[in-house]
């Protein structure tokens, strides 16, 4: 008798409760799980709420557990599900830039581990880039898509040199343009500065040696702010450290 009073009061209280308290609730908790570093906790809380916010931020949760923290034989179904959980983001949203930049963060990283050929074959090198661009299309002043398409850019000239400014359009000029903006918008981020120092070194590894070092230097001299910053810094670091003096 008590359990059926208990829930027939917990219905009361949720049919009472005001519209949009739970789904707020969740998505701030999935952003501390998100800050911890409890990234796959941190994707289950996103969707829950199942609006095109929760799932880009679901979508970006475990394409970071994927890559930075996953051993490697769950990398390939992590990458694909973060891929269909930033498609619904698309679905449910299409006019929010955060879940076309995810959709591209997911894509590439699946396309990372999926091999050149099957990349290649499903055409991921541009899906990648349409996504990114559709992102700063809906938000022209979005450092992190800035950031994305710049990394396309000289990832792409890094990976492929000529073959990938005829087959994509990938050019060394848009880079640096994109990662210019990108810092002009965000000055001390840490993610676009470690990235912008990236994409230097693989534009051109000997001459960008100086430019890469000191946006390094500056990336690893701001204090992370959270769990993702944490292990960006940790990379800064390294690459730091491998460039050597000089």
């Amino acid at each position: 008798m008590k359990k059926s009073i208990y829930r027939i009061c917990l219905a009361i209280v949720c049919l009472l409760a005001p519209a949009g308290v739970a789904p707020a609730q969740s998505i701030e908790e999935a952003r501390a799980a998100y800050a911890e570093g409890r990234f796959v906790e941190a994707a289950d809380l996103a969707r829950a709420p199942g609006t095109s916010e929760g799932y880009a931020l679901a979508a970006d949760s475990l394409a970071i557990h994927g890559y930075y923290v996953a051993p490697e034989d769950e990398k390939a179904g992590l990458f694909r599900r973060a891929e269909e959980l930033a498609r619904e983001a698309v679905r449910l949203d299409a006019a929010n830039p955060q879940a076309h930049l995810q959709l591209a963060h997911a894509m590439g990283r699946h396309a990372q581990v999926a091999g050149a050929l099957k990349a290649l074959k499903e055409g991921y090198a541009t899906k990648v880039r349409e996504a990114i661009e559709e992102a700063l299309r809906l938000d022209p002043k979005m450092a992190a898509a800035h950031v994305s398409l710049a990394a396309w850019h000289a990832g792409a000239l890094g990976a492929g040199g000529f073959f990938a400014a005829l087959l994509y359009g990938a050019s060394g000029e848009e880079a640096l343009a994109h990662f210019k903006r990108a810092l002009e918008l965000a000055p001390r981020d840490k993610v676009a500065l470690f990235e912008y120092a990236t994409g230097l070194l693989s534009l051109d590894a000997g001459g960008n040696r100086a430019k890469a070092r000191d946006l390094l230097e500056r990336a690893t001299g701001l204090p992370p702010e959270d769990a993702f910053e944490r292990l960006v810094h940790q990379k800064a670091a390294e690459r730091l450290a491998a460039l050597g003096g000089g």
